[in-house]
């Protein structure tokens, strides 16, 4: 049966035996990226003008929390609702899953009971053993290999800055974390050049890199070499979440990886600051540059919301 959404036009239904899952950046093909950055644009649009979008009617969202969130949350929540449907949270320390459930028996209860599921968990290998036993899509809201969601958004926000992100160069200037991963992916994915610079002892592991993506990849141990005429340079926390007994060695190890006015300058004059937050100004970034006139971070943030939204109508209505 169709989906009627308010509009009163018809929206088409997630069909059977066609799940698809959102748990690395790699998921997605560059087209279906262009008319997800596309649909972003015209969904922000639509909240923007306070017109109403529900194709998701009555459609629910599980989202489940190993990890704490403050934007996560908050986007996929607000997102559903803007798309005419609700969100269950779930946090594993108040579920069965919490209490040893097997992951496998949960993704089959869970997805008998809602329309999409989110997860932010620890490993990979967790959300990928749930989308293997789920009869709904599934997103990976966070893990400690990868942020697919954040990545997107990040990339959404350059399209709609500045273009396409097709044969530009991103500099990171930090941890070899999730984010960095993804970026990884990305660059493969859509063609840019990804610099890479952090301390040593804290490199990309060479087993995590394809053939393909080393392509599109350049390790610069001097972050100055890494942020030189570069489009977009972006930075996360030094101590990810899990790692908080290593923040004194992070400290010490990255106290020169700060981003700041002198790195910015390397960059083009045109070139965009990121971070996915939260942020600690005077560690990974200075204050005066990520409230400063180069840095989107507050639309980056927002678009987490706008990205999403078109992620979950892709997920569960297909091209619209």
């Amino acid at each position: 049966m169709a989906l009627l959404h308010s509009s009163g036009s018809l929206a088409k239904p997630q069909i059977s035996g066609q799940i698809r899952h959102y748990l690395q950046f790699s998921d997605f093909t560059r087209d279906e990226y262009t008319y997800l950055f596309q649909r972003s644009a015209w969904l922000k649009d639509r909240f923007k003008r306070y017109e109403t979008w529900h194709p998701l009617h009555d459609r629910t969202l599980a989202m489940i929390f190993e990890k704490h969130s403050t934007r996560t949350r908050l986007s996929f929540e607000a997102g559903i609702h803007q798309l005419g449907g609700h969100a269950v949270y779930m946090n594993t320390r108040d579920t069965q899953l919490g209490r040893g459930e097997p992951v496998e028996d949960a993704a089959q209860v869970i997805s008998r009971m809602t329309d999409i599921i989110m997860i932010r968990t620890f490993e990979q290998d967790t959300i990928e053993r749930f989308a293997a036993n789920s009869r709904v899509p599934v997103i990976n809201g966070l893990t400690n290999q990868f942020h697919p969601c954040q990545v997107m958004a990040d990339i959404f926000t350059f399209v709609e800055q500045r273009g396409d992100i097709q044969g530009k160069v991103v500099a990171w200037v930090g941890d070899a974390n999730n984010m960095a991963y993804t970026w990884i992916q990305a660059a493969e994915c859509l063609d840019f050049e990804f610099r890479f610079s952090a301390p040593e002892g804290y490199q990309l592991k060479r087993d995590r890199l394809t053939g393909t993506s080393l392509n599109h990849l350049t390790v610069c141990p001097d972050p100055h070499d890494a942020c030189k005429d570069a489009d977009l340079v972006s930075t996360d926390v030094w101590t990810s979440m899990g790692f908080e007994s290593e923040n004194s060695s992070r400290i010490a190890a990255f106290k020169n990886w700060m981003v700041s006015e002198e790195l910015m300058a390397l960059a083009k004059p045109e070139a965009l600051f990121m971070h996915c937050l939260p942020a600690h100004r005077g560690e990974e970034v200075a204050a005066s540059v990520i409230d400063g006139p180069q840095s989107v971070v507050w639309e980056e943030a927002e678009n987490r919301l706008h990205s999403q939204k078109a992620l979950m109508e892709f997920l569960l209505c297909g091209r619209l």
